[in-house]
């Protein structure tokens, strides 16, 4: 299941304001993010649809798909999978708590550099 997507815009404040009144109909609202960086909106069923300014830093590119997964093993197994069929390594696995406390994730680039993550926002699994 895809659980967000990230599209690079030119003018973060125009095209929050525009999501937002755009997205009013459909019951979706603005669920977090950062000034001048990125704007999440929560667009049902955990999923989110993301804007960020188009300088960002990496690892964003002009299009970041992420992928949700059912635990950090399928995460790890993920990023070895791809590695092998020729992506590049842009984020090994691995706790991001400047997201959310639990989330965990990797990061690729795919042949053609689309920013490709697979992720999972639990508590670890317990031993």
């Amino acid at each position: 299941m895809i659980d967000h997507i990230t599209v690079a815009v030119s003018d973060l404040t125009k095209s929050r304001v525009f999501y937002e009144k755009a997205f009013a109909p459909l019951g979706y609202t603005l669920s977090f993010g950062k000034e001048e960086v990125f704007w999440a909106f929560d667009i049902g069923n955990g999923c989110l649809f993301e804007i960020q300014q188009t300088d960002s830093t990496a690892p964003l590119t002009r299009i970041h798909v992420a992928f949700r997964a059912n635990n950090r093993a399928e995460v790890d197994a993920f990023y070895q999978s791809a590695l092998a069929a020729g992506a590049q390594d842009i984020g090994a696995p691995g706790p991001r708590p400047d997201y959310t406390p639990h989330y965990y994730a990797c990061f690729i680039l795919d042949p053609d550099g689309y920013n490709i993550e697979a992720m999972i926002n639990q508590p670890p699994e317990k031993a």
